[in-house]
């Protein structure tokens, strides 16, 4: 073993992803060559050999696709273009009401979706045009659409989440138990800002209900049924125990092809252009992840894992200090990094850490997808941000959008707080389950 070896593989993987070396080909190429200086080239082949198949020939691993699946044929299908009318008719008399609708519609397609980029775009392209023309300030428009985005990898599925659990060898159900509390707790905390901000500036968003006639309730249900429909079916089963997270992808991607079927949606192209989304986004998924399961590896050859373990224990750090590192750590690389490679470049180093501690790896879960969330609405690589900017580009400019998701981040430290100073809020759901 050699911790210094370690220190020096997490340096030099740092140092390429400044110089902006892909994720996945950092972690194989530190990985690699950290091997063959402790063990020699022959291992290290073989390691390389294997890890691969390892990885990718893992049963859970094939929930990614079919939950990548389901969302893309969701969005292309536009089952979900009637959340925000549906939300609309509901709230037209609450305060700030066209926000907080595109709020909750951000949260239900997140529930087909479980991607935070495919959200803010699909949602941004239907609010913010509505919420400019009704007198909302635009950088808070596309502020609450960017921030709202981030719901989509907190509310099941979550393609993150199940990341997580394959690598931390634990339950992707309870996880996704524990992202339902926070994605709404998240959605509850944006919908209070949203009334603060009516209260407090009426400049940057009108205190008159929405003018439009309001859509009829039976309008409204025919628009949403096949998201009502989805979610029924995937977390019915899902939270039930009636079929594993796995096997919730495969019905759920079957349920959206039945639904665009239903709605005279599904046509040949959409099918061609779901299909390849789903491999390209796949493959670059697994390829990091590959990285990340060599890495691993790497590290617990040096022993660097259990040397930061027994020295975290002898130094005898309260808990409240470990989040507050945990939190910064994470919050810095989501300024530079984007969510996965964040996350799986730090998993190695911090699993064993909790361990040590006692930590619930579920909590813990649920606690480095909100973190990473938050890094999609910092500067100066908020990827959501750069998405509402594409889409939005004739009312708001990037810097507008910061501006604007301000009062929204505040809302997710809120938010983050009080998943660390209450962790039973956050594993309620998964012990009653």
């Amino acid at each position: 073993m050699s911790v210094e070896t370690g220190f020096w593989g997490i340096g030099v993987l740092f140092a390429l992803l400044l110089l902006r070396v892909p994720v996945a080909l950092s972690l194989i190429a530190v990985s690699f060559g950290g091997i063959v200086s402790l063990l020699g080239v022959k291992p290290a082949l073989g390691i390389l050999s294997s890890t691969p198949y390892d990885f990718v020939a893992s049963w859970t691993m094939s929930a990614v696709p079919m939950f990548l699946l389901m969302g893309f044929v969701a969005f292309h299908a536009q089952l979900t273009s009637g959340l925000f009318d549906a939300a609309k008719a509901v709230l037209r008399r609450v305060p700030g009401a066209l926000a907080i609708s595109s709020v909750l519609a951000c949260s239900g397609f997140a529930a087909v979706c479980g991607s935070s980029l495919a959200t803010a775009a699909s949602m941004g392209r239907i609010a913010i045009p509505e919420m400019v023309k009704a007198g909302y300030a635009p950088s808070l428009a596309a502020g609450a659409i960017a921030a709202g985005g981030t719901i989509g990898a907190l509310i099941p599925p979550s393609i993150l989440m199940i990341l997580y659990g394959v690598f931390a060898e634990t339950s992707i159900t309870q996880v996704f138990l524990g992202g339902v509390t926070v994605g709404l707790l998240t959605a509850l905390g944006y919908a209070v800002v949203v009334l603060i901000l009516t209260a407090l500036r009426p400049d940057l968003i009108p205190r008159r209900p929405i003018e439009d006639e309001p859509l009829p309730a039976r309008e409204a249900l025919r628009r949403v049924w096949p998201v009502l429909l989805l979610v029924l079916i995937v977390f019915g089963g899902l939270f039930s125990g009636f079929f594993t997270a796995t096997e919730a992808g495969a019905v759920g991607a079957a349920g959206a092809i039945l639904c665009a079927g239903l709605v005279g949606q599904l046509k040949l192209s959409l099918m061609k252009t779901a299909l390849l989304e789903t491999l390209m986004t796949t493959a670059s998924l697994l390829i990091i992840g590959i990285g990340a399961s060599m890495f691993t590896r790497f590290l617990g050859i040096t022993g660097l894992s259990a040397f930061i373990s027994a020295q975290v224990g002898a130094a005898d750090i309260g808990y409240y200090h470990l989040m507050v590192i945990i939190v910064v750590v994470y919050l810095l690389l989501g300024m530079v990094m984007e969510p996965f490679g964040a996350m799986l470049v730090t998993l190695p180093v911090f699993i064993p850490l909790l361990n040590a501690e006692g930590i619930s790896l579920v909590w813990f879960g649920v606690l480095v997808v909100k973190l990473l969330e938050i890094g999609m609405i910092t500067p100066p690589v908020g990827l959501n941000v750069f998405v509402i900017r594409n889409v939005a580009s004739e009312y708001v400019t990037t810097v507008q959008i910061f501006k604007g998701v301000t009062p929204f981040f505040l809302s997710d430290l809120v938010v983050t707080a009080i998943m660390i100073v209450f962790p039973a809020l956050v594993l309620a759901l998964p012990q009653a389950f």
